[in-house]
């Protein structure tokens, strides 16, 4: 898997614009990824140094539209907390 597919996206919502605070960001990850893929991906995109990652593994809901019934996929998220006096600029704009 290359460096670029792990991270999927990042998750910004009130509760990880808090976190933001300390340290911590959210991104959405592959199933199949690992932490230390997950910690080796996020120090070479953004350039920091991360001092734990945090994984969760989330199943997807049961969704019914009318007759129809469907069932959303299963999701990773990974929360990555940095060593301290470190950040991603990009979040910060």
């Amino acid at each position: 898997m290359e460096v670029r597919d792990i991270l999927i996206k990042p998750i910004i919502t009130e509760k990880t614009t808090a976190l933001m605070e300390e340290r911590k960001y959210t991104f959405r990850v592959p199933l199949a990824a690992t932490k230390v893929e997950i910690r080796q991906a996020v120090e070479q995109i953004f350039k920091v140094k991360v001092q734990a990652v945090n994984t969760m593994r989330y199943e997807g809901k049961m969704k019914r539209l009318g007759r129809t019934q469907g069932r959303r996929s299963d999701w990773k998220k990974a929360i990555v907390t940095l060593k301290p006096g470190e950040t991603i600029e990009l979040f910060e704009a």
